[in-house]
């Protein structure tokens, strides 16, 4: 995190726990707010790699899950970049800032993501720079916050994942109700002070509950080459062009779309337990005794007690099973509708 913008939050009563905003006092209270009302949250807990060069453009469109030629200065969007198997070693938020594209992923990824993908540059005119303490991301939902928001930038961005590029920060639409503020840390204080008046101030884990809500799932280390795209709904956000050309694991990411069908899906499910799920913890169903039938993903704890969380799962065991968290003996999960269809 940029010090001086970890400066400025610790003067805001902001609770840091290993560099995240943990909350700002009152963490049930905020976790209230993101479900009812207006909330505004760091995003330090993701990092920012830039990717440079005259060969940007084409160096991505070649490793990513998505047709990196729809992002431009108006238009952000989801992608993965897999393994040769399919499986996914990050997922990511990308937009693009004058001639750059932003790849925002979680901190913990980004030096490990920046390595790899470096490897694959060679005589590519691209320079790949981990800028997370450069730019500052904010995180606003609610509508009285959105309204706020319009009263610094009256051109906001319409629609999801679309973008307007002011003079002092980008701004990304998340979806109806939320968007994303990227600005120098010189600047950022002063941005967030104007929203604090209307929007709660809240930590970095609601946002990742707004998320979790959403079916937005974010790839973290203890979840590196346990999914493919399909299996966390990739394609049903937006994450996945089928038509774009190769990438590592495209074979297999196109195989299971043109000829098969993805046997574990992702859910929204709570669990009501005293101890957090973590990513990559095992679920189990009755359906097969023996061994577990997938595993989280993502998890935050939940306004009302317990915890929500993304997890993928067999299909079957979700359909016709209990399914329960850590051993059939562990707490039910009770499933819950995502925001989107499942196929």
């Amino acid at each position: 995190m940029n010090t001086d913008w970890q400066d400025f939050l610790t003067t805001n009563k902001a609770n840091l726990v290993a560099g995240v905003l943990h909350d700002f006092g009152n963490a049930a209270a905020e976790r209230e707010a993101a479900e009812r009302g207006d909330i505004l949250c760091d995003l330090s807990h993701f990092g920012l790699l830039q990717v440079t060069g005259e060969d940007a453009q084409g160096f991505l469109q070649n490793l990513l899950s998505n047709d990196i030629r729809d992002v431009d200065n108006g238009r952000s969007q989801l992608s993965s970049f897999n393994n040769a198997k399919g499986r996914m070693l990050a997922s990511m938020l990308i937009w693009k800032q004058d001639d750059a594209y932003i790849l925002q992923m979680p901190r913990g990824l980004c030096e490990a993501m920046r390595k790899k993908l470096s490897m694959y540059v060679l005589r590519s005119k691209v320079k790949i720079t981990d800028i997370s303490d450069e730019q500052v991301c904010i995180g606003l939902s609610g509508d009285k916050a959105l309204s706020a928001l319009q009263a610094l930038y009256a051109d906001m961005p319409g629609d999801s994942m679309s973008v307007t590029q002011t003079n002092d920060a980008a701004l990304i639409r998340r979806d109806a109700r939320r968007m994303q503020i990227v600005a120098p840390a010189a600047r950022a204080g002063e941005i967030w002070n104007s929203l604090a008046a209307t929007a709660t101030p809240a930590g970095s884990p609601c946002w990742d509950w707004l998320d979790i809500r959403a079916g937005i799932p974010f790839i973290l280390p203890q979840t590196q080459e346990a999914f493919v795209p399909q299996m966390v709904n990739f394609e049903l956000i937006g994450g996945i062009n089928f038509k774009k050309g190769c990438y590592p694991g495209q074979e297999v990411v196109a195989r299971m779309h043109y000829l098969g069908k993805a046997k574990r899906r992702m859910y929204l499910a709570r669990v009501m337990t005293d101890s957090a799920p973590l990513p990559g913890d095992k679920v189990f169903s009755a359906a097969d005794p023996a061994q577990h039938c997938g595993e989280v993903v993502n998890a935050a704890q939940a306004a009302h007690g317990g915890f929500e969380m993304l997890v993928v799962a067999q299909t079957e065991a979700a359909d016709a099973f209990p399914v329960h968290l850590g051993a059939l003996t562990g707490p039910r999960l009770e499933f819950e509708p995502l925001p989107y269809a499942l196929p």
